[in-house]
């Protein structure tokens, strides 16, 4: 890590960033325009170069997430552009993005019709599109602010894109989608205070918090798929960790069959499968 990294480590760390080394060689290497590993090569760095760093590494230090810094987060395989007004992809949501590219991948090319809601940046169909081929995909979402990145982050895919309520979207695919892939908002609104201040005064509340339970989007969700899927098709939905049992009792009684429940990266219990009888 060139001393530049090292200086800007050695400040985030005092203000007591979880991260201060990976987040000090990122911020360094998007200012530079270079790769992480490749700041071992760097020698001189210029004065314009260095006031940017510190700018961002003041910012971070204040709890701006690093990629709202940077502009971008990564998921998978994809580099996806993020900014104020949407929602950060995070890890766990990629383990049911795994799940879902295994079943997809067992349906002929023709039963491939996928369908994501509450889209944010497009991390998921980004991630379901760039790694698996064949699919007749689309997405929605409701934030004006949100959609702008996601039809950034999925431009050139042949996505179909809808801004809009996921309750009513996509009526023309009733009984026609083989997946129904979501990871919609899921905190009680009343568990505001419980939040890390970077998560509740940066990623936009439309995306973190729904109803008094944290449960009315994901009956939006259920019921939306039972629309949707054709017979036999499949639906998924992250959830947050304490929910597991309400949420298999809420996909039951909307008429689903095979309700399980998988663990994320961390061994807890993050989202849901279930099939359309």
């Amino acid at each position: 890590m060139s001393e530049l990294a090292y200086e800007a480590a050695g400040r985030l760390a005092r203000s007591g960033s979880a991260s201060p080394g990976p987040d000090a060689r990122l911020l360094v290497a998007h200012v530079l325009g270079l790769r992480p590993g490749e700041l071992m090569l760097v020698d001189e760095v210029s004065d314009e170069a260095r006031a940017a760093v510190d700018a961002l590494v003041e910012r971070r230090a204040a709890g701006e997430p690093l990629q709202h810094l940077t502009g971008e987060a990564y998921f998978r395989r994809e580099t996806l552009a993020v900014g104020p007004g949407v929602f950060i992809p995070r890890p766990e949501t990629e383990v049911m993005v795994g799940w879902a590219l295994d079943r997809l991948a067992a349906r002929p090319d023709g039963e491939r019709r996928v369908v994501e809601l509450c889209a944010g940046s497009g991390a998921i169909t980004a991630a379901l599109t760039g790694e698996l081929g064949g699919l007749d995909a689309h997405a929605v979402e409701i934030s004006p602010e949100a959609f702008g990145y996601l039809e950034r982050n999925l431009a050139g895919r042949g996505v179909g894109l809808v801004l809009g309520d996921m309750g009513d979207a996509f009526g023309e695919l009733d009984g026609t989608v083989d997946l129904v892939i979501a990871n919609p908002p899921y905190v009680p609104a009343g568990h505001r205070n419980l939040l890390p201040s970077d998560v509740v005064d940066h990623d936009p509340g439309i995306a973190l918090f729904s109803g008094a339970d944290g449960l009315d989007a994901l009956r939006v969700v259920a019921a939306v798929a039972a629309r949707l899927l054709r017979p036999g098709g499949l639906v998924t939905a992250e959830h947050d960790e304490s929910h597991a049992p309400a949420v298999r009792a809420l996909f039951a009684e909307a008429g689903f069959l095979d309700v399980v429940t998988h663990d994320d990266l961390a061994r807890r219990p993050r989202f849901v499968t279930a099939r359309l009888p």
